[in-house]
C-alpha cells in the first residue's frame, strides 16, 4: 500500500520531531525513566529497519538491523505501538519501574494488501528497506527448500546472476569474474576460512554454512561497506538462530541425515542451538563417467550458545568441527576425443588409489556489553585450526586408438602409461582477537568501527610428481631417481605471520527535498609483517529513494578492495615461498536499480545492476576442477564488466520465486603481452528458483533450480603458457527438481491431539531429482600427448549424471 504524500510529509515530521525528542532525553538525566530494547522481524524472521515505535505521539524508528532501544516514564502505563508500511500495527501497553529494562521480540504480520494468504501461512514479499544498503537477502527457509547436494546456502546462490560456478559438487563460487578465494564468509561476524588442499567437489564435501541453524543470510557481490574484509569478490554474511523455546528437526535421506535441536530458558537468557550432519556421495558420484569405486564421507558438529549475564552484558560461544574422508580407487575410462581428421577412442586402465583426509575446527568466544542505548561494544576471541592430507598413487595405462564411423576401435597407434603420485600435508592454525564498536548519534546516524590482530601458524609438506614412460613424450623432463618426470614439486615451508586490520564508517539517513537518502562512507587499513605491507581501502556506498509514484530506488557504491594473500597466494609453483607478493587490488563502480510492482495483483521486483572493476596487481593462477595454483607474482592486471538483472515475486499466489540473467566478462593482462579471459571469465548466464504447488493440494510443493552458463575458459596445463590455451568448456546446463508432500504440519495438516504425531510440527517426504535431463557437464580437461604427432587432446573430465535422493523431514 503506497503511503500519500501526507502521509510521508507527517512521517518525515514526525523523524525530525523524534531526533529532536531522542536529544533532549538525553539530557534531561534527572528524569525517571525506564528502557525497552529489543529487534522488530518480518514473518520470514528477517529484521525490518526504519519500523516506526510510537511512544506518548513521539516516533522513533528501529535501525538497519531491526534493533531499537527507547526510553520511557517510569511507573506509569505506556502503550508501544509498532508500524511499518505493509504490515498489521502491534501495540502493547508496559508499566516498568524506575531503571527498569525490558527486552522483547516484535514480529510484524503483513497486511492483506500487501500479501497473499495461503490456508493460516502469509507470505509477503520483502521490501527494498528491509535488506541492507548494497546487499541481497536470501531467505533461511528457501535454503532447505531447494535441492542441494552440498547441503548449505551455496546451491541458493548459483541462482543468482552474479554467481558462478561450474559444479554441483562444491559450496564454493566464483563472483562476477573472481575465482573461489576472493570471497568473504562470516558467521556470527567471524570469519570462515576453508581448507587449502582440496582440489575437487568430491573431496571437499558439506559446506560449512548449516542451513537448519541459520536465521539471516546477506550477500554482496561488490561495493560493500569498511566493516567487512579484504577480499575482491563478494561477502556473505550469515547469522545463526537464537531460538527462545525448544526446536528441532531431523532429516534423513539416501546420502545421509542431520539432526538440528534448539531452545531457551524461561527467563530468555540463554539461547542454544546444536546441529549435527553426516554425509555420504557414494551413490551420486557412481553417476561420474568411467568405472570408479568412491568411498566420500563427510560431517559435522556446530554449536552457537549465547548468555545474557545481565542487562548490560551478553556472551556467545561458536563452536564448529567437521571431518572428511575421501577414497577413490579408480578402475577404467574410455573417452572419445574429437580431431580434425579422424575421431580418437582414448582407453586407460588404472591401478592404485586416492586416500585424502581434511579435518578442521573453529571457535570464538564473543562479549557484547551496552552501557546505554547509544553505544554498541564488542569483544570476539576466535581460533580456526585445518589439519589436511592429500595422498594418491595412481597408475593409468592408456591407448589411444582409431574408430571407425560406428565408434568401434580399430587401431591402436599409442601405448604409454602414466603415474601421478602426491604426499601433502597442511596444517594451519589461525588465532586472534577484534574489537568492535558503535555509537549511535542519533536516530539516523551512526558511527562505527573495529580492529583486529591474528596470527597465522602454518605448517606445509608438499611433494608431487608424474612419470610416463613412453619415450619423447616428456617434455622438459626432470631427472628424479632414474625417472624423467614431467612434473615434480617437493617443499617444506614454516610460516608463522602477524596481521592488523581496523575500520571506521559513517552511516546517515537524511531527506533530501522528497528523497529519501542512505549514506555510508568509511575507510579500512590492513598490515601483513610478512610482506610488511600497508593497505587503506576507502569505500562508499549511497542509496536514494524518490518520491515518486513508481516504486524506484537507486544505488550507488565504489571503493579500493584489497586482498592480502594468503599462504596459497605467497607460494610459487616450485613450492618455495614468495615474500615481495603483494595485495591484489579491484577498484569497483557499481550502480543499480530496485523497481518494486504489482503485477497480476502481486508483488514483484526487478533489480538492476552494472559494474565495472579495474583489476590491478593481479596474482596469475591456474584452475584444475576447483583448485587453484598461483605464480606468486603480481605481474598481471586487467579489467571486468558487466550487466545483472534479477526479477523476484510471486510467480505463483503466496510463493516467492525469481528468474537472473547476466552478461559479464573478465580480461587480463600478464606481463603487458595483451588481454586474454580470466580463469573464470563468466559471460553469460541464465538462472532460476522457481517454487510451485497444487491449489487442490497445497501440502505438495515443487522446487526447481535451473542454471544455464556459458563454458569456462578450459584452463590451460601448470606451467603451461596461458596464451596458448584459449578454448572453453562447453556450456554448463543443469536442472533439479525437489518434490515435497507435507505429511503434518500445525497449520493444515494438525493431528489427532494426544496422539504421538501431535508432537511433531511437521513431517513431510521428499524426492529431489538432480541433473533431470542428464546432461554431461564438463569440470575441466585432462591433456594427452599423442607420441608420434606430438599433438596434445584435450580429454574432458565430466560432472555427475541423473540422480534419484528420497529423505523425510522431521520438525518438533
Amino acid at each position: 500500500m503506497k503511503k500519500t504524500t501526507q502521509q510521508r510529509t507527517l512521517q518525515h515530521s514526525k523523524r525530525f520531531l523524534s531526533t529532536i525528542s531522542l536529544s533532549l532525553l538525553g539530557g534531561i538525566l534527572f528524569a525517571q525513566t525506564a528502557q525497552i530494547n529489543g529487534k522488530v522481524v518480518d514473518e520470514n524472521r528477517i529484521p525490518i529497519s526504519e519500523a516506526e515505535i510510537i511512544v506518548n505521539d513521539q516516533s522513533y524508528f528501529t535501525d538497519q538491523n531491526g534493533n531499537f532501544k527507547i526510553e520511557i516514564p517510569s511507573n506509569s502505563s505506556v502503550t508501544v505501538t509498532f508500524n511499518n508500511n505493509g504490515y498489521h500495527s502491534f501495540a502493547q501497553t508496559f508499566t516498568l519501574k524506575d531503571k527498569n529494562k525490558k527486552e522483547i521480540f516484535v514480529q510484524l504480520v503483513p497486511d492483506q494488501t500487501n500479501a497473499i494468504e495461503l490456508g493460516e501461512a502469509t507470505i509477503s514479499f520483502q521490501s527494498n528497506k528491509n535488506k541492507p544498503l548494497q546487499s541481497t537477502v536470501l531467505s533461511a527457509a528457501q535454503m532447505q527448500q531447494g535441492p542441494s547436494l552440498t547441503g548449505g546456502v551455496a546451491d541458493l546462490l548459483k541462482t543468482l546472476p552474479f554467481v558462478n560456478s561450474n559444479t554441483e559438487l562444491s559450496s564454493q563460487y566464483m563472483v562476477r569474474g573472481g575465482n573461489y578465494d576472493e570471497n568473504l564468509i562470516y558467521v556470527n561476524g567471524i570469519e570462515v576460512y576453508k581448507p587449502q588442499l582440496i582440489r575437487s567437489g568430491e573431496q571437499e564435501g558439506l559446506g560449512f554454512v548449516n542451513p537448519a541453524m541459520t536465521q539471516f543470510i546477506n550477500f554482496s557481490a561488490g561495493g560493500w561497506e569498511a566493516k567487512y574484509g579484504d577480499k575482491m569478490s563478494s561477502v556473505l554474511d550469515v547469522t545463526y538462530k537464537r531460538p527462545t523455546k525448544f526446536e528441532g528437526q531431523l532429516e534423513a535421506s539416501l546420502m545421509g541425515g542431520s539432526l538440528t535441536l534448539g531452545g531457551g530458558s524461561k527467563d530468555k537468557k540463554l539461547s542454544a542451538i546444536v546441529g549435527a550432519r553426516y554425509q555420504n556421495r557414494n551413490l551420486v558420484l557412481n553417476t561420474l563417467k568411467g568405472d570408479t569405486n568412491f568411498n566420500p564421507e563427510y560431517y559435522d558438529v556446530q554449536a552457537n550458545i549465547n548468555y545474557k549475564l545481565n542487562d548490560k552484558w551478553n556472551v556467545a560461544f561458536l563452536g564448529t568441527m567437521s571431518r572428511s574422508r575421501y577414497e577413490m580407487f579408480p578402475i577404467k575410462r574410455e573417452t572419445y576425443i574429437n580431431t580434425m581428421d579422424t575421431p580418437l577412442l582414448l582407453t586407460v586402465f588404472y591401478d592404485g588409489k586416492e586416500d585424502d583426509k581434511f579435518a578442521t575446527e573453529t571457535g570464538s568466544l564473543s562479549f557484547t556489553y551496552q552501557p546505554n542505548s547509544k553505544v554498541d561494544l564488542g569483544l570476539d576471541v576466535f581460533a580456526y585450526h585445518s589439519k589436511e592430507r592429500e595422498y594418491f598413487d595412481i597408475q593409468g595405462s592408456y591407448f589411444i586408438s582409431e574408430v571407425d564411423e560406428k565408434g568401434f576401435a580399430t587401431s591402436t597407434n599409442d601405448v604409454g602409461s602414466q603415474i601421478d603420485h602426491a604426499r601433502n600435508n597442511f596444517d594451519a592454525l589461525v588465532a586472534g582477537i577484534q574489537h568492535k564498536g558503535k555509537y549511535k548519534i542519533n536516530g539516523n546516524n551512526d558511527i562505527e568501527w573495529g580492529a583486529k590482530f591474528q596470527q597465522e601458524d602454518i605448517r606445509d609438506l608438499l611433494g608431487e610428481w608424474q612419470a610416463i614412460d613412453s619415450t619423447g613424450y616428456v617434455v622438459n623432463p626432470n631427472p628424479r631417481n632414474g625417472l624423467n618426470l614431467s612434473y615434480y614439486v617437493n617443499s617444506k615451508n614454516n610460516l608463522k605471520t602477524n596481521r592488523i586490520s581496523g575500520y571506521a564508517q559513517y552511516t546517515s539517513k537524511f531527506m533530501w527535498n522528497d528523497a529519501k537518502v542512505m549514506f555510508n562512507a568509511g575507510v579500512r587499513a590492513a598490515y601483513w609483517d610478512f610482506n610488511e605491507e600497508t593497505t587503506v581501502s576507502p569505500r562508499a556506498q549511497i542509496a536514494v529513494k524518490p518520491d515518486w509514484e513508481s516504486d524506484m530506488l537507486f544505488r550507488f557504491s565504489t571503493g579500493i578492495y584489497y586482498q592480502p594473500p594468503f599462504y596459497r597466494e605467497i607460494r610459487r609453483l616450485d613450492g618455495s615461498l614468495n615474500d615481495k607478493v603483494k595485495s591484489q587490488q579491484s577498484i569497483h563502480f557499481i550502480f543499480g536499480n530496485d523497481y518494486e510492482f504489482k503485477w497480476m495483483d502481486r508483488p514483484f521486483k526487478l533489480t538492476t545492476e552494472v559494474y565495472y572493476k579495474i583489476l590491478n596487481d593481479l596474482n596469475p593462477y591456474y584452475v584444475d576442477n576447483v583448485r587453484i595454483r598461483y605464480t606468486a607474482d603480481n605481474n598481471s592486471k586487467g579489467y571486468a564488466y558487466g550487466l545483472d538483472m534479477h526479477l523476484f515475486g510471486q510467480f505463483v499466489p503466496g510463493i516467492d520465486s525469481w528468474f537472473s540473467a547476466s552478461y559479464a566478462r573478465a580480461y587480463q593482462n600478464i606481463d603487458d603481452r595483451g588481454n586474454i579471459p580470466l580463469p573464470t571469465d563468466p559471460r553469460f548466464k541464465l538462472s532460476a528458483f522457481f517454487q510451485d504447488y497444487m491449489e487442490f493440494l497445497p501440502s505438495f510443493k515443487v522446487n526447481v533450480n535451473l542454471i544455464y552458463a556459458s563454458g569456462l575458459p578450459n584452463g590451460a596445463p601448470q606451467f603451461a603458457d596461458p596464451y596458448q590455451y584459449q578454448t572453453t568448456l562447453t556450456d554448463y546446463k543443469r536442472v533439479d527438481i525437489g518434490f515435497v508432500k507435507e505429511i503434518i504440519n500445525q497449520k493444515e495438516l494438525k493431528p489427532s491431539k494426544g496422539t504421538f504425531w501431535s508432537n511433531f510440527k511437521e513431517i513431510s517426504i521428499g524426492v529431489d531429482v538432480f541433473n533431470v535431463f542428464d546432461i554431461k557437464n564438463e569440470i575441466s580437461n585432462s591433456w594427452i600427448r599423442d607420441v608420434n604427432s606430438s599433438a596434445v587432446y584435450t580429454m574432458p573430465n565430466y560432472l555427475t549424471g541423473r540422480f534419484l535422493n528420497g529423505k523425510i523431514n522431521f520438525k518438533f
